[in-house]
């Protein structure tokens, strides 16, 4: 709670093991493939830079992920024991992609604006040990609860307060077997990739009863998988139940990070 209430982002290292997440990379890699065949299969966040959504059951480690005693303890502690699992992507900036603006993922909710109140987190894990010169995440700790006016849907702060944020800006350098949680609303952005290796992150988002963020994603799952795993899992996951995983066209567009960041 500190952590999360304070600088917005928190980590637990060492969380799996490396191999676990050549896993998550090769899963990734195949459904990045996939996407790109599809039109909607993948969005754009800048040049050189693409989100996708998937479906639980092709990441293999989704059920280990989403039943770590930290993820589930974080979840409960934060967002309440009811908590909904409404995403799962990941996020790949390849070699040249620029710097993203400052900016937060979506507006900031009534329960943060009034109440004070975290009811959404993203936890991401790395497949790769980063570097540098890879374009890590920077965050600017202690600004989800930063408001300010001139901007659409309030994710993005006037560039005249960028100061603030480079200022307080802190990269992540996450290896191999981490996971982190943040709320999506602590200003970040990823930096230029100056090397020769994407930097594909796998994002678990997952929201409290009272949050709405479920509306902007295609979580799936087909009934044979749900029937396979635990409890524990199912009884979290918001999905709508296909007979079989359909493409998730994509519906979250972010179209400020299309934008130069200067």
């Amino acid at each position: 709670m500190r952590g999360l209430y304070g600088d917005g982002i928190i980590a637990r290292r060492g969380a799996f093991s490396s191999g676990f997440a050549d896993l998550m990379r090769e899963d990734i890699e195949t459904l990045f493939a996939e996407a790109q065949t599809l039109e909607g299969g993948t969005l754009p966040r800048g040049p050189q830079r693409w989100y996708v959504e998937v479906q639980p059951e092709r990441i293999r480690g989704f059920v280990e992920i989403v039943t770590h005693d930290w993820f589930v303890r974080v979840c409960e502690t934060v967002l309440g024991t009811d908590y909904r699992i409404v995403e799962i992507g990941f996020d790949i900036p390849f070699p040249g992609a620029a710097d993203q603006p400052w900016h937060r993922d979506f507006a900031v909710p009534e329960a943060t604006r009034t109440g004070r109140r975290l009811n959404s987190l993203a936890f991401n894990l790395t497949t790769v040990d980063t570097v540098p010169e890879m374009g890590p995440f920077e965050i600017a700790p202690g600004t989800q609860w930063d408001a300010f006016d001139g901007c659409a849907r309030g994710m993005f702060p006037p560039r005249e307060i960028w100061p603030r944020y480079i200022e307080r800006a802190r990269a992540t350098l996450p290896q191999r077997g981490d996971i982190s949680a943040r709320s999506a609303l602590t200003i970040h952005r990823g930096t230029a990739n100056r090397s020769n290796t994407a930097r594909p992150v796998l994002v678990v988002g997952v929201d409290a009863a009272d949050a709405t963020n479920a509306q902007h994603h295609d979580l799936q799952a087909t009934r044979g998988w749900l029937d396979s795993v635990p409890p524990r899992v199912r009884d979290h996951l918001h999905c709508r139940i296909v007979d079989r995983t359909e493409p998730v066209i994509q519906h979250h567009v972010i179209g400020g990070l299309l934008e130069p960041a200067y």
